[in-house]
């Protein structure tokens, strides 16, 4: 009979956060330390050909293994587990036995997923990974699909819940350790475990859930119907402590190695000695990031190709013509193609399409400029791991794709390159903490991201020049704002959506309706940018950002605040 160990207490020692000093420098959550996930590119820029596989290092001595079965937080969980010092690698869920074995791992996590498990062509794992007596915790579809290999129903639910939900623990002696009797979890299913064996024992409940918590009698098997992982659980780092430390038995002792030394070793290994890399910078932190490790590792064999699309924000091309080329002595081209986006954008309001278009689009004026430097074989692109999850490119395969990344997907594989991406596992908060050690300026480090499409996707509807002038002084003035009132470094992200919407209003005698057009502000918080909330800034700051837009830029006469977090909404509004 499986028997716990007892839970651990809310000590400073359990809630402690790793420092970026103790944690050394960013981590890397597909395994750059003890596991590689190598991806083998052959050529193009769209989905990788070729294998992955794992190398394992055996000084590693305690591993978390997350099977993804297609969820857009498996990554986050890998970055929780991460957060309390033990080491995780994300795992296809076809692995083996045999294969996690090998990896010396300690515990299983099953991540959540956007199928049913009853669906004849669901993911499913080798049900060999329930007799190796290892602990066990599923997580929405993970914990529906190990309960259903066990015996137990599942089937969809009438009373579907997404969002929080008020949690009533009824057993908290080992998982839920803890946790207050009542406590809000954030939900996001369609189906659930109906009826269990009596092999095991509901810990947790909710209104329309009456299983949403379980753990096997005689095994470490454990399941929750919510999700721990994000932010909107806030009890959810006492449960995965739980799991990890009480459960696993883990001891805590991971600390990331040094990922700037190792990412320029990797592409001096893999760029020949007179191969140049071409990089696509944007002037953001990620692109930003990616050239400097590069131009650390290679020199001037990195070339920057910049492209004025049309769709950047205000003063952009100038901003990154000063930084890169004055101040970091890059090799820094610019393409001028402005009016060639504009006009393949004509018409179009799918975005999606958009995506594409600026994709293509983007590609060709690549190869334009690339075929005049001599020796290109690389292409290098700021590509973080939410970008490959929101694409569907998750090891599963089976991710929903959510939106489509114009440096991830959608673009042709006839260019010739192969590809770098040296951020390709890490989140942004990872990313600025690599910028601050290789010496970027902390006004570049901490900038807002900005969509690789630009404002096209800010832009509801048709993306016209004269829409994108009016959006451009729109978003100056937001930005402007919330650093006058010292917020921008409190905010993840700000910026203003162009709405299709033509609004009665009231500009001086007179009425005003035609050609005026909605503008909505959205400022989030987040660490991951997997989860985000809304801003609760002061209202005087959004008067003033209201009242200067409505005053300055002719064309807005309404100005909206977007108070939806992710999920369920996504941060960008395309």
């Amino acid at each position: 009979m499986f028997v716990p160990r007892a839970a651990p207490q809310n000590t400073d020692k359990q809630n402690h956060s790793p420092t970026s000093k103790e944690m050394g420098h960013p981590c890397v959550l597909s395994a750059v330390e003890s596991y590689r996930c190598r991806r083998v590119l052959t050529s193009g820029l769209g989905k990788a050909s070729g294998t992955t596989e794992f190398v394992y290092n055996c000084h590693m001595n305690e591993t978390i293994a997350i099977l993804d079965f297609g969820s857009q937080y498996s990554q986050l969980i890998a970055r929780r587990v991460r957060e309390n010092r033990v080491f995780s690698v994300v795992c296809p869920p076809t692995i083996s036995p045999k294969q996690l074995s090998e990896m010396k791992v300690v515990g299983l996590i099953f991540s959540g997923g956007p199928a049913s498990v009853y669906e004849t062509d669901a993911p499913q794992a080798n049900k060999g990974l329930l007799e190796m007596g290892l602990p066990i915790l599923g997580i929405c579809y993970g914990m529906q699909m190990s309960c259903k290999l066990l015996g137990a129903k599942v089937d969809s639910n009438p009373a579907r819940e997404y969002g929080r939900v008020q949690l009533e623990v009824l057993d908290n002696s080992d998982l839920l350790a803890h946790v207050p009797a009542g406590t809000n979890v954030w939900m996001s299913h369609g189906d659930m475990v109906q009826r269990v064996t009596s092999d095991f024992l509901p810990l947790a409940k909710t209104a329309n859930c009456p299983i949403a918590a379980v753990r096997h009698k005689d095994r470490p098997i454990f399941g929750v119907q919510f999700h721990p992982e994000v932010t909107h659980t806030p009890c959810g780092g006492q449960i995965l402590r739980n799991f990890l430390y009480e459960i696993c038995g883990c001891k805590g002792d991971w600390e990331v190695g040094n990922f700037i030394d190792d990412a320029i070793r990797s592409i001096r290994e893999r760029v020949g000695p007179t191969d140049r890399v071409i990089c696509g910078l944007s002037g953001g932190v990620d692109s930003s990031v990616t050239a400097t490790l590069i131009h650390e590792a290679i020199g001037d064999r990195l070339v920057c190709i910049f492209v004025d699309n049309g769709l950047l924000r205000k003063n952009e091309v100038e901003l990154v013509e000063s930084t890169f080329r004055d101040h970091f002595k890059i090799d820094l081209r610019v393409a001028r193609s402005a009016d060639r986006f504009l006009s393949k954008l004509a018409g179009v309001v799918d975005p999606q399409e958009k995506r594409r278009i600026i994709g293509r689009e983007f590609i060709e004026v690549f190869k334009s400029e690339s075929a005049a430097i001599p020796n290109a074989r690389f292409l290098a692109q700021g590509t973080l791991y939410p970008d490959v999850i929101e694409s569907g490119e998750g090891l599963a395969g089976k991710a929903d794709n959510i939106k489509l990344h114009h440096n991830v997907g959608g673009l042709p594989d006839e260019l010739g390159f192969e590809l770098i991406e040296p951020l390709r596992d890490l989140f942004k908060d990872e990313v600025r903490k690599a910028g601050e050690r290789l010496g970027l300026p902390e006004e570049m480090v901490w900038r807002h991201p900005f969509p690789g499409p630009g404002l096209a996707v800010r832009i509801i509807g048709e993306v016209t020049p004269a829409r994108v002038a009016l959006l451009q002084e729109v978003d100056d003035i937001v930005i402007d704002e919330i650093r006058s009132a010292g917020w921008y470094r409190k905010i993840a992200q700000a910026f203003a959506t162009l709405l299709p919407v033509s609004a009665v209003g009231v500009m001086g005698d007179g009425r005003s309706y035609e050609g005026q057009q909605v503008a909505a502000i959205r400022l989030v918080e987040t660490t991951d940018f997997m989860t985000a909330d809304w801003v609760h800034i002061d209202h005087e700051i959004l008067a003033r950002i209201s009242s200067r837009i409505m005053n300055e830029v002719k064309g807005i006469n309404r100005v909206t605040y977007d108070i939806s977090s992710k999920p369920p909404s996504t941060i960008e509004w395309e």
